[in-house]
């Protein structure tokens, strides 16, 4: 990854109710240079289809049982 790449992370497991809108505008502020780690205690499945349609590469790895980490990037 380029030194220059800023990643935030998000955790949606200390989000209150439906984190959805707070990814949406997490990423939605991304640069070229940035990338958001999303923290969720699932793999977040549906979210793929809307970061497809919404031009965003994503890579997601599994840590632990309750703990999938999605890192997403404008493409």
């Amino acid at each position: 990854m380029d030194p220059d790449h800023t990643v935030e992370t998000l955790d949606a497991r200390e989000i209150d109710g439906e984190p959805f809108s707070d990814i949406m505008s997490a990423i939605d502020g991304l640069g070229g240079e940035e990338s958001v780690l999303l923290v969720n205690s699932f793999e977040p499945v549906p979210l793929y289809d809307v970061l497809d349609a919404r031009g965003f590469d994503y890579e997601t790895s599994q840590i632990a049982d309750d703990e999938w980490h999605v890192t997403i990037t404008p493409q």
